[in-house]
């Protein structure tokens, strides 16, 4: 049968046959790492079959089947937890969070200990307030106060003066027209 087959054909079947040789190889080397608990990785499969790795890249179905086992927990026996890709990627995802809290706990820590120091060497280097600054503080509000006060009275006084003035206006016009009438 091989006789009718052109060379460009019995070429081809050569390659169909080798990969199918190295698919079982690997599939064999597959399932052995996951029967004998070894670490299932691209790296290992390949090495372990004697393929190179990007034949496992070329052939979707053994790339999922190898990442597949990768994921699953080793069946170790009885020596503790097991340990799953997903269970180490939830444990780094909950320490990267847990250290992006503690990394600002420690700058609103360091900004507090800054500002502390900060008041302490101002106090005692002789620049800080004055003794009697919280009584300056005080009288400052209660000018201001104040301040505010005469400024809402004045503006109630100009309101008055202008109702008189347009009053006294009217009634000087009210007096000019009868004066003038009567004349």
């Amino acid at each position: 049968m091989t006789s009718k087959l052109s060379p460009g054909e019995r070429l081809a079947q050569g390659r169909r046959d080798d990969s199918a040789r190295r698919r079982e190889r690997v599939l064999k080397v597959v399932n052995q790492l996951a029967r004998d608990g070894g670490t299932v990785s691209v790296s290992a499969v390949a090495r372990g079959a004697g393929v190179d790795r990007t034949f496992l890249y070329r052939h979707p179905d053994l790339l999922a089947h190898v990442h597949a086992l990768a994921s699953e927990p080793s069946p170790l026996s009885g020596k503790g937890p097991t340990v799953s890709r997903a269970s180490l990627q939830a444990d780094l995802l909950t320490a990267n969070a847990r250290s992006t809290r503690l990394a600002e706990q420690v700058r609103q820590l360091e900004q507090r200990l800054s500002e502390a120091l900060g008041e302490q060497v101002w106090r005692t280097s002789g620049i800080g307030p004055p003794s009697d600054f919280d009584r300056l503080q005080a009288r400052i509000t209660e000018l201001e106060q104040q301040n505010l006060d005469l400024h809402l009275q004045l503006e109630e006084k100009e309101e008055e003066l202008f109702a008189a003035r347009a009053t006294n206006r009217e009634l000087t016009k009210a007096i000019n027209q009868e004066g003038g009438g009567t004349t």
